[in-house]
């Protein structure tokens, strides 16, 4: 029967019966399940953020700046709770503590006593920095200290704006009254515009040139810089390449050294070997094609020869009124002729099948042929070649320590030039001060230098004067007036580690549930002598955690010494996974006593309701109703929640409430095998004619 019609056949199997129809079904929808069930507990974590437990912590106190009231940490708090991230309890500072260790909160945030304090401190003589406080827990959940960054981000731009907005209104106010008397002060110099004549039509002609000039000494300083630093760039680009060459140049000298000599000395040898490989070749080809040709050809005749040797052994030795004293000698020989028919046939049916790798083999040894026959002909000439190839390398490398010492020197001059056009604006910029000093003072006539006077010192005195050091600081402060500053207890170095609890306790199940494809989970023999029932469960269930003990050890070295992975509780955490493989064995040994091969379609299904409501990634919080109903009722969540603390650190209660529940679970499920195995004692006619097996 042809392939399609097994294929319809074994189909077929599964119509004859309820529980082959069922299986078929989950079949069908085992990836769906994998794939629907995944996705749809990841679908949208960041849009459930607001279900995320947060502790606020507001212990601002205000501030007073130029009369108005700031509450700084009072508008955040506000703005955080009408927002939809994360869900924001505001409590005291050592409950906000106690919950991110202990759990209750995933992270916190402070704003201190002094936030409004500090930021009000912007408009006053000694500015300072405003700085919330986040503290997080890996230990907890390792991604949302990862989300807690980008959201913080946002929140510290926002109070940033906010404090650099009152910052600036104030300087916009200041620079409001040296407007006003700016304005006076010009009115001034306008009723003294009649009397400067002359003089000030020359001055104004003066400085109008040297701003020209100061404006091409300026473009000349730039050019020059621009081309100092192209200079640079183009030296430190040639020294590279100078440095290259010369590695490349000792490399190729020393590879010259060492089989220079060798080829001169074997030139003849390589190509005299070279001439026998592709000779050899050659042959070997041509007795392929003979093979090829001459097989069936000989199988044929082989089966003719044994055909007339049976002939003459019946003739002879087939008749009992004539026997033949040869017979034996003529039964050997037809034995042995049909033997080598049989080796003919063999071989010729071999040629046949395989007619497409002999193909391939001879268009290998046709190539092996072709680039034997050039390697014999540029033999006499290899020597040659590579000195060619050494001489032309040794002229790159003194090539390019040439351009490399080139390039130095026009850096330098450049360098040089620099300098001086630097100087030259420097210069000219004098020159264009003093001119304009020559026509200011030209303006100071007599009839107007008192109004002028008064109202320029006027607004001079509404001119903040900063020192550099008062400058530098409130720029700082301008800058970055609202600091977020980061904590984060039992923190994971990496994201291998955050997600180590997560498939750790994936592989241990996958490995229970291999084991269980080759292992029986109730060990035939003492069912059928009549074992107590106890007995039977614990038979199967012994070496699947011990092959369990080995796979944890093996695992946990891969990851510790091969993958960098560090445990805070590395004794704990290997006895606990001990505890897990265990767990995990005795629940898939029950499901495949009770349910024969049903249950291995259990067995996965189980794991993919772990997956999708264990929180490993993600927190359970941000999954939908479903997968947060299943959470507390299935042992890997259990598990994962005890892995973050003997892993990243923290407190070890978690950890003693999964020993609690994986041995609850442990127990309850080698009881239910015992009784399944009760059950298997007697014998029933479906099991005799079981209606589906795998």
């Amino acid at each position: 029967m042809r392939s399609p019609g097994l294929a319809a056949l074994e189909l077929r199997r599964f119509g004859r019966g309820t529980l082959p129809r069922a299986a078929l079904v989950a079949l069908l929808v085992l990836p769906l399940l994998y794939g629907a069930l995944y996705l749809w507990s990841f679908w949208d974590p960041y849009g459930r953020l607001d279900r995320i437990p947060v502790a606020l912590v507001n212990d601002d106190k205000g501030a007073t700046a130029d009369g108005a009231r700031i509450t700084a940490g009072d508008d955040i708090a506000e703005g955080l709770r009408d927002s939809n991230t994360f869900d924001w309890r505001e409590v005291s500072a050592d409950e906000a503590r106690r919950g991110v260790e202990d759990g209750t909160y995933y992270l916190s945030l402070t704003m201190p006593a002094d936030f409004s304090r500090r930021i009000a401190s912007s408009s006053g003589d000694s500015p300072e920095t405003g700085a919330l406080r986040v503290r997080t827990n890996d230990a907890n959940n390792y991604i949302v200290g990862q989300i807690s960054r980008t959201v913080f981000g946002e929140v510290r731009r926002a109070a940033s704006t906010k404090t650099s907005r009152t910052f600036l209104d104030k300087i916009f106010v200041s620079f409001s009254g040296i407007h006003g008397e700016t304005v006076k002060a010009a009115e001034g110099a306008d009723r003294l515009n009649g009397g400067i004549g002359k003089a000030e039509q020359g001055s104004e002609d003066l400085s109008d040139g040297l701003t020209d000039a100061q404006k091409g000494s300026g473009r000349l300083s730039k050019g020059l810089k621009d081309l100092h630093k192209g200079a640079g760039d183009l030296e430190d680009g040639s020294g590279k390449v100078a440095e290259g060459t010369r590695k490349l140049a000792g490399k190729v000298n020393a590879v010259d050294a060492e089989l220079g000599p060798f080829l001169k000395e074997n030139e003849k040898a390589i190509g005299d070997t070279a001439r026998a490989v592709a000779d050899s070749a050659g042959r070997l080809r041509g007795d392929l094609d003979a093979l090829e040709e001459r097989a069936p050809a000989a199988a044929k005749d082989a089966r003719a020869a044994s055909g007339t040797m049976d002939d003459v052994h019946r003739a002879r030795c087939e008749d009992p009124a004539l026997p033949d004293p040869a017979c034996p000698d003529l039964t050997k020989a037809r034995d042995a002729v049909a033997t080598a028919a049989a080796v003919a046939e063999d071989v010729g049916t071999l040629v046949t099948d395989h007619r497409a790798e002999l193909k391939k083999l001879d268009g290998q040894l046709a190539g092996l042929e072709k680039q034997a026959r050039a390697l014999a002909v540029r033999a006499p000439h290899l020597s040659e070649d590579l000195d060619d190839a050494v001489t032309r390398i040794n002229k790159l490398d003194t090539g390019a320590g040439k351009v490399a010492a080139g390039a130095k020197k026009l850096h330098k001059g450049l360098g040089t030039a620099a300098t001086g056009a630097r100087d030259l604006d420097k210069g000219v910029g004098a020159l264009k001060t003093g001119a304009d000093d020559l026509q200011g003072g030209l303006y100071k006539l007599v009839d107007g230098s008192g109004e002028l006077a008064g109202g320029l010192h006027e607004g001079a005195g509404k001119i903040p004067d900063y020192d550099e050091r008062d400058r530098d600081r409130r720029t700082e402060v301008m800058a970055d007036p609202v600091r977020l500053v980061f904590s984060d207890a039992h923190k994971a170095p990496d994201y291998g580690t955050g997600f180590a609890p997560y498939f750790i306790p994936l592989s241990l199940w996958v490995g229970a549930m291999v084991a269980y494809m080759l292992i029986s989970p109730m060990n035939r023999r003492a069912l059928a002598a009549g074992a107590p029932a106890w007995r039977i469960a614990l038979s199967g269930w012994l070496p699947v955690v011990a092959i369990g003990v080995l796979q944890t050890v093996a695992l946990m070295s891969v990851l510790h010494w091969a993958l960098g992975l560090q445990m805070a509780r590395a004794a704990g955490t290997v006895g606990f996974l001990f505890l897990v493989t265990a767990c995990f064995a005795a629940i898939v040994q029950w499901l495949n006593a009770r349910f024969g091969a049903a249950g291995r379609i259990l067995v996965l299904a189980l794991l993919m309701l772990q997956l999708t409501s264990a929180g490993g990634t993600y927190p359970i919080q941000t999954s939908p109703p479903f997968f947060n109903a299943l959470h507390p009722f299935l042992p890997m969540s259990y598990v994962v929640e005890a892995l973050r603390r003997l892993i990243t650190g923290g407190g070890l209660g978690p950890v003693w409430q999964a020993c609690a529940v994986l041995a609850a679970f442990t127990a309850g499920a080698l009881a239910l095998t015992a009784l399944s195995a009760r059950r298997r004692q007697v014998w029933t006619l479906d099991r005799l004619h079981p209606e589906l097996s795998l």
